[in-house]
Order: C-alpha cells, then sequence, then structure tokens
C-alpha cells in the first residue's frame, strides 16, 4: 500500500503518465511504475490502480477511462480539457517536475526557476478565503499612497503576471454606494471589482463574513483584450505588428496575446494581428521587443512609440 505522504505524487505521476504516452494497457502503467523513482519497491496493484483512478477524478476533475474494444489500454478522458485548463496544467506539470526532482539526486542543483519575490505570505489564506466565500479585511498600500488603508474585500481570483501575485476582487464598499446610490445608471452593474497586488498587502484578516459568488462574473471576459494585470473597459482594436529575425520564432511559438494570428510571412519578417485594448501595459510589451519589432497600425500607436522612442534617446545623450 503507498504511503499516504506519497499519494499525491503517484497522482500526478499517472496522469502525467496517460499525457505522455496517450493509451497504455494496465501491465506497461505497472511496468513504468516499477522503473519510476517514486517506487519504494512495491508493486501496482488493480485495486490500488483503480483507487488512483477514482482519486484523479475527485481532485482533478480528470477521468481515465478503459478502451475494451482495443487491447483494454487507459486514457484520458478529453485531454483538450486538460490541456485547455492552464491552472490544472500547470498544475500537473509543476508536481511532475517536483516528483523527478525529489527521487533523481543527480537533478539537484540543475535547474533553476525564477523567484516570485513578493506575495507569497498570504497566498493560502486568501485560497483558503476563495474556498469558503469568506470576507478579507486588508490592509493595503499601493505604491503612490502615503498611508495604508484597511478595508475589506470578497476574493475571487488569484492572478500572477510578470512575477507578481494579485488576487481579483469584489468591493463591498463601492459596490454598495453604487447600490444606495438612486442617480446610478439602472443598465450598469453595479458591483465594483478591483485588482490588488499582494506584496503591497500589509495585513490581512478572515472575517466571520461570508459573501455569496456573483455566478456571471467571468474572468475571462473581465480580461479579455487585456495584455497584463489592469482590466480596461476600452474598446476592442485591432492591432498589426511586424517582426524582423530571431523575433518571428520567438512570437510564433510564445504568443505576446491569445488573439495573435500571423497573417504574412515573409522572408525577412512576419505580420501578426492582434484584438486588444490599447493600455499602457500593451504599449510596454511592444517596447519590450525592442528593435525586433515595429508597429505597423494604428497610425496612433505607432506615434505614441515613436514619442517615448525619442523621449529614451534622450536620456543617452
Amino acid at each position: 500500500m503507498a504511503k499516504k505522504s506519497n499519494l499525491f505524487g503517484r497522482y500526478v505521476w499517472l496522469v502525467d503518465l496517460l499525457r505522455r504516452h496517450k493509451r497504455l494497457t494496465f501491465n506497461q502503467i505497472k511496468n513504468y511504475w516499477s522503473e519510476s523513482g517514486l517506487n519504494s519497491d512495491d508493486q501496482l496493484t488493480q485495486r490500488t490502480f483503480h483507487n488512483h483512478r477514482d482519486a484523479i477524478f475527485d481532485i482533478f476533475n480528470i477521468e481515465i477511462r478503459c478502451d475494451n474494444k482495443n487491447g483494454y489500454k487507459y486514457y484520458i478522458d478529453c485531454p483538450e480539457d486538460l490541456e485547455n485548463d492552464s491552472f490544472r496544467s500547470w498544475l500537473v506539470d509543476s508536481y511532475a517536475t517536483l516528483n523527478q526532482l525529489l527521487v533523481d539526486q543527480n537533478l539537484e542543483g540543475r535547474i533553476q526557476f525564477e523567484d516570485i519575490p513578493s506575495g507569497n505570505l498570504w497566498l493560502t489564506t486568501i485560497l483558503q478565503a476563495i474556498r469558503e466565500n469568506k470576507v478579507l479585511t486588508i490592509t493595503h498600500q499601493g505604491f503612490k499612497k502615503e498611508h495604508p488603508n484597511t478595508f475589506d474585500i470578497e476574493p475571487y481570483y488569484l492572478k500572477v503576471v510578470k512575477r507578481r501575485w494579485y488576487v481579483i476582487a469584489r468591493s463591498p464598499f463601492y459596490s454598495e454606494q453604487n447600490l444606495s446610490n438612486p442617480n446610478f445608471p439602472k443598465d450598469k452593474d453595479p458591483d465594483v471589482f478591483l485588482v490588488y497586488a499582494l506584496d503591497r498587502i500589509l495585513k490581512i484578516e478572515t472575517t466571520e463574513k461570508r459573501f455569496v459568488l456573483k455566478k456571471d462574473f467571468d474572468i475571462n471576459e473581465f480580461y479579455r483584450g487585456c495584455t497584463g494585470i489592469i482590466p480596461s473597459k476600452d474598446p476592442i482594436i485591432n492591432v498589426v505588428i511586424r517582426a524582423y529575425g530571431d523575433s518571428v520564432d520567438y512570437i510564433r511559438t510564445l504568443p505576446l496575446h491569445a488573439s495573435q494570428k500571423e497573417i504574412e510571412t515573409q522572408k525577412d519578417y512576419s505580420d501578426f494581428s492582434y484584438d486588444i485594448k490599447y493600455t499602457y501595459e500593451f504599449l510596454q510589451l511592444i517596447l519590450m521587443q525592442g528593435k525586433q519589432v515595429e508597429v505597423i497600425s494604428p497610425q496612433k500607436i505607432r506615434d505614441d512609440i515613436k514619442q517615448v522612442i525619442e523621449e529614451m534617446a534622450r536620456h543617452y545623450k
């Protein structure tokens, strides 16, 4: 019987195995297990295997099914759902890598991870509040604020962007203010959702107050067309950029935004199209590409980038 402390690692190992090999018989899975560094000389029995299947479904909502008509091979049902779910996919990838590092001493010190230096202190508290729909009282001080402020939030989502953790939360104060305002437009949603960087939170207290989760709040709609952490109500526009040299393959394989489409491919460059909201974060994203990228349209963004480049050049005169 597997040790309880190692069960989660075994579940991730099985999911990762079927992700890589697609379809395997039980005997093939058993042989892979016997060669795994996680194995402490115990055999994978049919009973343990099916217990793992049940646990994987309960924890990850991943169903491992058996193809009885083609050699009794096991496979992940609807694997595209897993691959399209960035959180579950990240979780499996991370723990699969961690499994390998824990059991293979030859890999010690051979992998470097990008450090996220801020906000980790509050992660478990916020996750627990999200799980239980509990209101949090936070003391927060923004970069441009002289003094911290203390207020309640209703945490909905956690998000990591550019090595910083953020919580997306409904503001009870501003939402109730809108609801009590007789002049507030009836065709607009009175609920206000704000974004807080965890590294700017000085203190968190979990209250006994519970909030009702708004079922119609869509995080994808909240960030639709955005390229960073700050949401925008601006209209979505089409932007075309031209990538030169090595940046073509880089952008092609690591899109700058989910809406990216390669619309023209030439020997020396490629053009990419985006449907985005023009924000300061998008401007920063383009400037990060340096001389390898040129904005083709619209003209306003070309002009804005030209102005920034001219101001930058003055710093070096």
